[in-house]
């Protein structure tokens, strides 16, 4: 007597449940994975932006009164320090975790220190944004030296 019944035996769905299982786990993690790695990314290009664009500011308020930017750092070789939420001078000291760029996860410190070289009075500025996610925290950064062009 033969069986002529054809069918999957227990052992069969449940092995084939496994791997669609596994299968479907690989994508999820890839999905979220490639998710995550594309939101860093958009937020590595802003938090850049914003270190750009207070470099860019504080060129401008050098080119519009030198005195004033020069006494803003402070005295030589000591840092004084400035929460840029805005771009404005009146928050002095690093930022708190609330004082973010508005409608941002970014928090954007400034850091001038004054430098006297033989001929020119140089100020270094160094522009930190930034901002935690659920990988931690994370920092773009912006360094430049600021001097009187006109100056020799």
């Amino acid at each position: 007597m033969t069986n002529t019944q054809e069918g999957m035996s227990l052992f069969e769905i449940v092995l084939s449940i496994g791997v669609l299982t596994l299968v479907l786990a690989g994508i999820v993690s890839l999905a979220t994975t490639s998710v995550r790695n594309s939101t860093f990314s958009k937020e590595k290009t802003l938090s850049s932006k914003y270190a750009q664009e207070a470099s860019e500011w504080l060129r401008s308020e050098r080119d519009i009164d030198r005195t004033a930017f020069i006494n803003r750092a402070g005295a030589v070789d000591v840092a004084v320090n400035y929460c840029l939420q805005t771009l404005v001078w009146s928050n002095t000291g690093v930022c708190s975790a609330g004082e973010v760029i508005t409608g941002t996860p970014f928090k954007r410190d400034l850091t001038l220190t004054k430098k006297i070289t033989s001929t020119k009075t140089v100020i270094e500025a160094d522009v930190v944004v930034s901002w935690t996610d659920s990988q931690g925290e994370h920092q773009a950064r912006s360094s430049t030296y600021l001097s009187d062009w006109r100056e020799r």
